[in-house]
């Protein structure tokens, strides 16, 4: 079996020595090429683990490895951040230039990419993300949802083989919060480059191969979204709304409705209706 390309073994991190623990004896392991999803409300320690995972914190108890490399080593941190690149919540903490072209390279810059290489790899990002024809344009003049693309640039340009996206759609609108998803799935789909979502969107974990749903600092359901939201019943005691449609689901079939269990998209939805009134 290959090792994951992200491991979480028995870890527990408390801000203060003694203090109340943020994370409690998470374990979780990340395959490469899969897109996992960390779901939960504000304050049950996903983001804590989205900064344990890229070494920004270090465990007080238990182990991280990321590609293999041990996050309490030192010598480690920028490898593996590098490898395991961070997309925050707010695009204008991240954007640090006055023109997007120059924001991607920044990355760059700092990990001390050769100049004459630099142009390509600005390029190819911006492009692998729908951004290529802003190159030029200033940062803030784009919407939220081009910002937040073109820190997703500036992360991929550093050629990572995993993204942590840490409720990074939380302070976008609906289409912005659109613009991005597709995005990092194509990322994922067509590079192979490894996802974990962290949000409070959970619709948004529809799109994910395997959920995780934390709870005071502990994660107390994994599967994949299609076994998590299949029970409405199950998620409700950890304050969990369900995706919009299989709320739909749920109301129609209190009202008589036989649909299917497991509707999850808006398609999936159409095709349980069209089948009913054939």
């Amino acid at each position: 079996m290959a090792e994951p390309i992200i491991a979480v073994d028995h870890v527990s991190f408390a801000y203060e020595d003694g203090g109340k623990m943020a994370v409690q004896d998470v374990s979780l392991s990340i395959e490469r090429g899969s897109f996992h999803a960390i779901l939960g409300q504000n304050g049950s320690g996903k983001s804590t683990l989205a900064k344990l995972i890229n070494g920004l914190y270090l465990p007080s108890e238990g182990r991280v490895t990321v590609c293999g490399m041990d996050t309490q080593d030192d010598a480690n941190t920028w490898e593996i951040r590098r490898r395991a690149g961070m997309v925050f919540q707010n695009p204008d903490n991240q954007l640090v230039a006055t023109v997007v072209r120059e924001d991607v390279a920044f990355g760059l810059e700092n990990i001390g990419v050769p100049t004459a290489e630099m142009p390509e790899r600005i390029e190819k990002a911006l492009k692998d993300v729908g951004m290529l024809a802003y190159a030029d344009r200033a940062p803030h003049l784009l919407s939220g949802g081009q910002k937040q693309r073109v820190a997703i640039a500036g992360v991929l340009a550093m050629a990572p083989e995993a993204i942590i996206f840490d409720e990074s759609t939380a302070m976008l609108d609906p289409q912005g919060r659109r613009e991005v998803l597709q995005a990092v799935k194509r990322l994922n789909r067509d590079q192979g480059i490894t996802v974990l979502w962290i949000t409070h969107f959970m619709e948004e974990a529809v799109a994910c191969d395997k959920a995780h749903v934390m709870y005071k600092g502990k994660i107390v359901l994994s599967g994949t979204p299609r076994d998590i939201f299949s029970d409405m019943e199950r998620i409700r005691p950890y304050r969990l709304d369900a995706p919009p449609m299989a709320r739909l689901a749920e109301q129609l079939r209190s009202q008589g409705m036989p649909l299917k269990e497991g509707i999850l998209t808006v398609d999936e939805m159409a095709e349980e209706v069209a089948r009913l009134c054939k």
